[in-house]
């Protein structure tokens, strides 16, 4: 199977770029997981570097995350590397980027709502449609109410509904919405931050995220425990994994 994670720095050593590499799907499974965060482990004191961008290849950002990996075996280790990806992001020193384009779901919006800034395409598809499954999105619950206020994160959380690009970028979630989110994010890192101090940058970062970073760090931890201790001990919500791995309906008994 290829590598999961493409890595390259450009921008005269100012820019590290990460691409998902997996398409249509581009999973964020344990492996994909491990390469995100060993990317980023690697290059967190590059004093040269201003920026990351993370983008995709193929159609999709992700579909979201393993599936099978939620089911009661394997859901504690998974949830374990993914929060851990997303607090390295959400702490990270220097600004992470996200350009998105097609389906934005789950654990893949999870990621990219991790980011410092989201560009995205207008027709782009963003959602946690977890509760379809019959189980919640933990670090959607703790970096969404953050990122675009409580009423409208509780829509999105509680409904499972995906959002346009064009309503992501309207209610905050996302910077901009345009035709081609990988251009202008790049065209953004050239006119804001390729010509500016690396380390002047780092200082920005972590005065923009100070309190922030440390309050969805902190609900991850809590929501993670709620997730493993109560959720997974009831009986819908193994029924809901399971049903979509056998594609067919699940049958709810509401305990």
């Amino acid at each position: 199977m290829t590598a999961p994670l493409k890595s390259w720095i450009e921008r005269d050593g100012r820019l590290l770029r990460l691409r998902l590499a997996r398409p249509k799907a581009n999973i964020i499974d344990a492996e994909m997981i491990a390469a995100l965060d060993g990317a980023l482990a690697e290059h967190e004191s590059t004093a040269d570097l201003a920026a990351i961008l993370v983008d995709h290849e193929g159609p999709h950002f992700s579909f979201g995350a393993s599936v099978e990996e939620h089911l009661p075996a394997r859901c504690a280790e998974m949830l374990a590397g993914l929060h851990a990806l997303i607090k390295r992001m959400l702490a990270y020193p220097r600004p992470i980027i996200m350009a998105v384009k097609g389906q934005c779901l789950g654990g893949g919006l999870e990621v990219a709502a991790a980011g410092h800034l989201l560009f995205v395409a207008a027709d782009a598809n963003l959602g946690q449609p977890e509760m379809m499954l019959g189980v919640f999105a933990p670090a959607a619950s703790a970096i969404l109410p953050e990122r675009i206020g409580q009423a409208r994160a509780n829509d999105l959380l509680f409904s499972g509904r995906s959002i346009s690009g064009a309503e992501a970028a309207a209610i905050g979630l996302a910077n901009t919405a345009s035709d081609d989110p990988e251009a202008a994010a790049l065209a953004w890192f050239d006119a804001a931050l390729k010509d500016k101090s690396a380390s002047s940058i780092g200082y920005a970062v972590a005065a923009a995220q100070m309190g922030f970073a440390d309050r969805v760090a902190a609900k991850l931890d809590a929501v993670e425990k709620l997730y493993l201790d109560g959720l997974m001990a009831t009986r819908d919500a193994v029924e809901g994994l399971q049903a979509f791995l056998d594609k067919r309906p699940a049958k709810w008994e509401n305990r």
